[in-house]
């Protein structure tokens, strides 16, 4: 039997199914895992993504002519049988379960294996073949539990907000910003968030997500308020003028990428809180070894370092070329452990 998904230009491509897992390139259908801008495009014909996942995936790209589907629920195309798995990555993200003539593979999209409030919960889905992203795949990156990371963001705030200057945190719109809103103390202040990420919550409160109260700047009338808000903005605004708003400022920045000394060199910020929705690598290494799959196929970010490691391991481990990337920042070699590169990242 010949491999049951493919890379081609367009993207990943299930054969027997004829269709598309979060093509690149206008396709006549796709199947999208997350509403995340290098995985959900504009142009496709019909879309299929999770019924969790609508309400962002539609803010996102507008009118579409969208399909949705619970999670464990089945559809058939083309005698493939397609259901889709929380994947834990942000609101509605899905892996993509794809059955046909008794062989399973599994497209996981992004994903990470610590569970948050904003999210279903990555669920481990067995088949023979999984196909994984790498984003943070070598083994310094190891997280924290989140809850030390909402602690730590608090300690800060609060110590601003005693100070009389506001907290501006930059932080990824979609995902990101709404998993920190969910786990900070919003009793220390007012909650300010950038017109790219208000909209985003609004869709977050629409499907169920318990959000705290969140105000746009020009909805304060009283100025001295900003003096004790924590401000939740996209990378974007650093240094535009939507900045000047807010005076004198503490900012802070939140990724992944934050453990590596070169990202925080340049991002010329107070503070870097470590905080991904991407696997680590003891979460990579979890998610594959519960697929029990004996073949696994690499997509965005270490691909390299981690089919090596896989081969030492016993795995049949291959390598797909992808147009993903990170959304978190961009990286340069320079700042990279190891001379390894942080794949569009």
């Amino acid at each position: 039997m010949t491999d049951m998904v493919v890379a081609r230009k367009e993207g990943l491509y299930c054969v027997p199914g004829d269709f598309y897992i979060d093509p690149w390139q206008p396709v006549e259908r796709a199947v999208i895992t997350h509403a995340h801008a290098d995985h959900a495009r504009i142009g496709h014909g019909h879309y299929l993504a999770s019924a969790e996942g609508e309400g962002v995936l539609r803010s996102r790209l507008g009118e579409i002519h969208l399909e949705t589907l619970p999670y464990g629920q089945t559809v058939v195309r083309n005698g493939v049988t397609v259901s889709l798995h929380p994947a834990g990555h942000v609101l509605g993200s899905a892996q993509v379960r794809m059955e046909y003539r008794g062989e399973v593979w599994v497209a996981s999209g992004d994903y990470k294996v610590e569970a948050d409030a904003t999210c279903a919960a990555f669920e481990p889905v067995r088949c023979d073949t999984f196909i994984t992203e790498s984003t943070f795949g070598l083994p310094i990156y190891r997280w924290q539990p989140q809850q030390n990371i909402f602690d730590d963001i608090n300690d800060w705030w609060r110590a601003n907000a005693q100070e009389g200057r506001a907290s501006v945190l930059f932080c990824y719109a979609f995902g990101k910003a709404q998993r920190i809103l969910s786990g900070i103390d919003a009793g220390i202040g007012p909650i300010i968030c950038h017109g790219a990420v208000e909209p985003l919550n609004r869709a977050y409160r629409a499907s169920g997500v318990h959000l705290p109260d969140t105000r746009m700047v020009t909805d304060v009338a009283d100025k001295a308020e900003l003096r004790r808000a924590l401000v939740i903005a996209p990378p974007s605004a650093g240094n535009s003028p939507w900045m000047k708003r807010f005076g004198e400022y503490s900012d802070a920045f939140a990724s992944g990428w934050m453990l590596l000394r070169g990202a925080r060199r340049r991002r010329a910020v107070d503070r870097g809180f470590i905080l991904s929705d991407h696997a680590d690598w003891p979460g990579l290494m979890q998610a594959i070894a519960a697929t029990g799959a004996q073949r696994v196929i690499v997509t965005h970010g270490q691909v390299p370092v981690m089919v090596r490691w896989l081969r030492q391991n016993g795995l049949d481990a291959g390598a797909f070329a992808t147009e993903y990337g990170d959304e978190e920042d961009k990286g340069s070699a320079a700042e990279e452990p190891d001379g390894e590169r942080l794949a569009n990242a």
